[in-house]
């Protein structure tokens, strides 16, 4: 076995969305005010949405831009690699690297809906959750169902109204919710109150996944303002260390026992360490904190509940069978900065040569169909499945570096602004 006998799913990209988005979802009645793009008065399309606006910012989408044109400024469409956008062309970038299928997570809305959170006219935001959902599954995923896994945005706002629109997607064919993972930097109810029960009992019911991705808590660690932009980008996998951990002891799993949780651009290597600690503050501190955990250790309802992914961990694969190997998934993060597009399996073989082939197989696709209750081999056999035969079929696709004709940001010392790539501060200011 080598690189190109691999078989490759994502559980972790991203849409940069269409201009069309809205048009043939949004109700009639509020297709004047739906989300819709405009130019930047310096340059960029930007998304305007009541009084303000969210950009494309450069590091959303580099794939195929030489890196000395990364940056923070908001770019056009056209200084994009077509993929980012066009679901056609993402398919033909994700057979170029050999990837079979991907999760994708959204953009201008940020990772879980903050956008529509934030709405002033809560029935406008409900109609654009819904009109967003729709166009996800039914166009974006659903013009290629051995490709793409649909995934759902939530009502942040109301939790009846969320689990009604869990059904409602859940009925369409979609296991995949993106949420928060921590609402209280949301300004909403924690994950230690009965607030989110009616959702994520609705989820755990209709087998429906809920995606934490680092910066959905519309925030991330950072050391001092000033500090260069490889500080944040090195901490994020802070942020799911402390979803997890919240996690563990909140009680939800007690409280829902099937409920399940990915745990999007984390990373693994943290994992064992973390488990460990979690295990050992329980024991020593229940008898006055009265934590009840329903008789479980912290560890043991994370091997129960909780699903991981990496882009390049070789600590975290080394530490498989500590992280938990049956839920281990891999993610290419096309078409972000951190991706590894398009050399994406030789990187990820660095990884996992010399394992078993079972322990490959878990990690690189056999988890992330059982995670996402997805199927790729009903419509496409396995033999045109692997890295070797989807470049194959793209071998005309140019995954040659090329410049975008991006100006060239100078990024130090403005962590805010990288925060808006992440769909964190400022994302509707105008």
């Amino acid at each position: 076995m080598d690189a190109e006998d691999l078989i490759l799913i994502s559980v972790d990209d991203h849409i940069v969305e269409p201009p069309n988005l809205f048009d043939a979802h949004i109700p009639a009645r509020y297709r004047d005010r739906a989300p819709h793009v405009v130019k930047g008065p310096n340059g960029g399309d930007l998304w305007a949405f009541e009084d303000g606006f969210a950009p494309n910012v450069g590091l959303n989408a580099v794939a195929g831009c030489p890196p000395e044109e990364y940056g923070l400024d908001p770019t056009e469409f056209a200084q994009m690699r077509p993929g980012c956008y066009d679901v056609d062309e993402r398919v033909r970038d994700m057979s170029a690297s050999g990837v079979l299928a991907g999760l994708n997570f959204p953009t201008f809305p940020h990772f879980c809906g903050q956008l529509f959170l934030r709405a002033k006219d809560k029935d406008l935001a409900l109609a654009c959750v819904r009109a967003y959902n729709d166009w996800h599954i039914d166009e974006w995923a659903g013009s290629h169902p051995d490709r793409l896994i649909p995934l759902a945005l939530p009502v942040l706002w109301d939790p009846e109204l969320a689990a009604a629109e869990i059904r409602r997607v859940a009925a369409k064919g979609c296991h995949a919710v993106t949420f928060s993972e921590n609402p209280v930097k949301l300004g909403l109810p924690s994950y230690h109150t009965e607030h989110w029960d009616p959702f994520l009992r609705t989820c755990a019911e209709e087998n429906v996944t809920v995606c934490l991705h680092i910066g959905s808590s519309s925030s991330m660690p950072i050391t001092s303002p000033d500090a260069p932009p490889e500080v944040m980008i090195s901490l994020t996998p802070v942020n799911s260390l402390m979803a997890v951990t919240d996690l563990l002891f909140s009680g939800i799993f007690k409280r829902i026992p099937g409920l399940q949780m990915a745990i999007s651009e984390g990373g693994n290597g943290w994992i064992p360490y973390m488990l460990e600690r979690a295990d050992y503050v329980y024991r020593h501190h229940r008898a006055w904190t009265f934590t009840d955990l329903g008789g479980r250790l912290p560890s043991e309802i994370y091997h129960e509940h909780i699903w991981t992914c990496f882009i390049d961990d070789p600590t975290g694969v080394n530490l498989r069978e500590k992280v938990g190997v049956d839920r281990m998934m891999w993610e290419l993060d096309y078409p972000h900065s951190d991706s590894t597009w398009p050399q994406a399996p030789e990187q990820l073989w660095k990884d996992l040569a010399g394992l078993p082939e079972e322990d490959i197989n878990k990690i690189t696709h056999e988890n992330a169909m059982r995670c996402f209750s997805f199927d790729p081999f009903a419509q496409r056999p396995k033999e045109k499945a692997t890295v070797r035969a989807l470049r194959a079929e793209a071998a005309d696709v140019d995954v040659q570096p090329k410049s975008m004709g991006r100006r060239k940001a100078e990024a130090s010392g403005n962590l805010s602004t990288l925060l808006a790539t992440q769909g964190t501060k400022g994302s509707t200011q105008s």
